[in-house]
């Protein structure tokens, strides 16, 4: 066999052969021809035949189609532009194969008179970068599709098809308009709004607000950038006056082309505001799922304030998304963004259909009561509202308590911090120096927060009544306080018992103890009703160093016996479960009935509620200074034997019972004694016991 540079050009050529046959290369077949014989491209391909230049393109000259697949025409219903124009938007005079289209930013012009570009933006992913044509994906698999159109003169033609999942429409004039416009800036768009094909929104309060500050040139700006552009909707309330400079370059991003589907969701980009020190606005784009609709919204984030453009963000709906432009894209939004001119009544009625406006009906529906709980939005200037979201107040769960109506009041109250504007940063601050913790409308209910960081990123999460709940939107920013959108309902318990012990990082060590000897598995039984002091872990760092011994056998494997007798004696099993209030009413109505029999008339009598081990024999008092509650979290102490215990968070719900979070575990320094003799004999009999409790727990 012959062989060139040592290759075996049998072997080579059969190589090349594989290798071109498949990526298309070695296929004499022309495009078109491929095109025609693909079921998944018929529409547009009726489309493509009827428009005289695209089948010119298509014999004569090199090109790149992207190709919309028939589902793409049953997302865009109702396109009233010429199929000539809209398939000439699809083809560009280049063949362009996925990995030659460029990086994100890149734009391409097409075949369409004017030369209207269509955008590429790349989206990093695990395994495989996704590749977007405006809003529309790129179909990887389906892509890359080659044919070679033979010429009789010159060399033959590569040409090459790409599939998207959605129809591009470009932006342009209608052919019936007075005034052509083929190839609109976004400044150009602004100006020549009405002879434009984008529905029934106006933006003329707007573009006069541009005109007067002289603001023009920056949506003229060549290059590829993002723009914001309010509806005249939007400008209610004489709104219009309180746009300056400052809040128009708020309203772009440069540098960066942004279609919705493509942008990372809750990432923050500079806008042209922070041109100084001044002041700091970053723009993010976010989503709202109801029922089967995806809503896009737009926020702003006011970093740094002045006097005249306060802290916090302003949350938009996009009302028309993706229109491309010579320069980038527009989305036009509902309402300007940086404004904060509404109270946050204003704000949870402000639009039919909004992120709030569940919460909103839900607060209108308690009739006189609802109506005096806005009032007292209202009157207050500095409020933090936590308002769960649409779908969180869809759950059958919050379904069945709304069918209490006081009870379901006290809920609502429960989400309302008066006299204290709680932004993120500032609850992370105070989160510095211990559990931060604030009280709400409903006395004896506090509010307990923590701030994760990763990176750059931050969660709050809020726990009230035994929920903890993440906000997926901080500092929205009104008049007279803040919202913080939260995805579920305070007050309103999810979760089982060991579920709540299980996920609340507060108590992981006493999960941790309860794992011993199979103690955790009966908390989740939701056919018995537990009321579990809980100690957090504080309470056991502190009892270390008091009992350093007995602590460190108690979580050792080897002696864990001593954790289930000690952990059986903070929890009580019962038809009902006992509040804290519940208990001090019993202290207080036995120490009536025992008056005449007391021997110690300074302390009131026990209360004994059933343990698994006996009985847990304790009197609660609460203490009305305030310097308690925030040091402890709350004004309740319990007597155990001759020990004060705080209770630093009473009353948390769960589904099938109560937990009290305390200071100290009911534990003094002789409890726990070992003998090498006795030790393992009443290990055995402690892990029979346990294997038999969780027996009967899952039974």
């Amino acid at each position: 066999m012959r062989k060139v540079f040592g290759i075996d050009l049998f072997a080579f050529g059969w190589i090349c052969f594989v290798l071109c046959l498949g990526e298309g290369w070695c296929d004499n077949e022309s495009l078109y021809d491929k095109m025609k014989n693909d079921p998944e491209i018929t529409q547009f391909i009726s489309w493509l035949e009827a428009c005289r230049v695209c089948i010119f393109t298509l014999e004569n000259e090199p090109l790149t189609i992207f190709a919309p697949v028939n589902q793409a025409f049953q997302k865009q219903l109702g396109l009233t532009q010429d199929t000539d124009s809209l398939a000439q938007y699809h083809i560009t005079n280049i063949p362009k194969t996925v990995q030659q289209l460029g990086v994100s930013s890149t734009s391409i012009n097409t075949r369409l008179p004017g030369g209207a570009p269509i955008w590429i933006t790349i989206s990093p992913g695990t395994y495989n970068d996704a590749f977007y044509v405006n809003n529309a994906r790129l179909l990887y698999r389906q892509s890359n599709i080659v044919g070679v159109k033979s010429q009789t003169r010159g060399a033959p033609i590569t040409q090459i098809l790409h599939k998207i999942d959605e129809v591009l429409i470009p932006t342009r004039s209608s052919s019936s308009s007075a005034m052509q416009i083929f190839n609109p800036n976004a400044w150009e768009f602004l100006e020549s709004y009405e002879s434009l094909i984008q529905g029934s929104h106006r933006v003329r309060d707007f573009r006069q607000k541009v005109k007067h500050l002289r603001k023009e040139n920056i949506f003229r700006t060549e290059g590829g950038h993002t723009f914001f552009i309010p509806v005249d909707e939007g400008f209610a309330n004489n709104r219009a006056t309180l746009i300056d400079d400052y809040i128009v370059d708020g309203h772009v991003i440069p540098n960066a082309v942004l279609f919705t589907t493509p942008t990372k969701k809750d990432s923050p980009f500079q806008t042209l505001a922070n041109r100084d020190n001044v002041i700091r606005v970053v723009i993010s784009f976010t989503q709202e799922q109801r029922e089967n609709t995806i809503i896009n919204y737009v926020k702003s984030h006011t970093l740094y304030a002045d006097g005249k453009h306060p802290q916090g963000v302003v949350l938009a709906e996009i009302v028309k998304a993706n229109i491309p432009v010579k320069n980038g894209v527009i989305h036009l939004i509902h309402k300007p963004l940086m404004i904060v001119d509404s109270t946050i009544k204003e704000l949870l009625q402000e639009k039919d259909g909004g992120i709030l406006n569940n919460f909103f009906n839900e607060i209108t529906d308690l009739g006189f009561e609802g109506q005096n709980f806005l009032r007292t939005i209202e009157k207050s200037e500095d409020i933090t509202l936590f308002a769960p979201c649409n779908s969180a107040l869809d759950s059958e769960i919050v379904r069945r308590i709304k069918m209490d109506r006081p009870k379901f009041l006290e809920i609502l109250k429960m989400h309302v911090v008066v006299e204290n504007r709680l932004y993120l940063e500032t609850v992370r601050k105070e989160n510095e120096h211990g559990v931060f913790q604030v009280p709400t409308l409903i006395k004896g209910k506090n509010l307990y927060f923590n701030v994760i960081t990763i990176g750059n990123n931050r969660t709050m999460t809020v726990e009230g009544g035994g929920v903890n709940a993440t906000v997926i939107q901080p500092d929205l920013a009104a008049k007279n306080g803040i919202i913080h959108i939260i995805n579920r309902v305070l007050g309103i318990p999810y979760s089982t018992v060991l579920e709540k012990v299980s996920t609340d990082p507060m108590l992981s060590e006493t999960f941790d103890l309860g794992q011993m000897q199979f103690f955790n598995a009966q908390l989740n039984d939701t056919n018995k009703k537990f009321t579990y002091f809980v100690p957090r872990n504080k309470a056991w760092q502190e009892a270390r160093v008091e009992m350093p011994s007995a602590i460190k056998k108690l979580f050792m494997y080897d002696y864990a016996y001593h954790a289930l007798s000690t952990l059986q004696r903070h929890l009580v099993i019962s038809d009902d479960v006992f509040t804290m209030e519940r208990i001090k009413q019993m202290t207080k109505t036995k120490q009536t009935a025992n008056q005449t029999n007391r021997t110690n008339i300074h302390q009131p009598p026990a209360v004994e509620l059933p343990t698994l081990r006996g009985s847990l024999k304790i009197f609660v008092e609460e203490k009305l200074d305030n310097s308690l509650k925030r040091n402890y979290g709350s004004a309740y102490i319990i007597h155990w034997e001759d020990l004060r215990i705080p209770v630093f968070r009473p009353n948390v719900e769960c589904t099938n019972g109560i937990i009290h979070v305390i200071d100290k575990p009911f534990l003094k320094k002789g409890d726990i004694r070992v003998s090498s003799a006795g030790a393992l004999e009443t290990s055995i009999s402690l892990t029979i016991l346990a294997l038999i409790l969780n027996h009967v727990a899952n039974a």
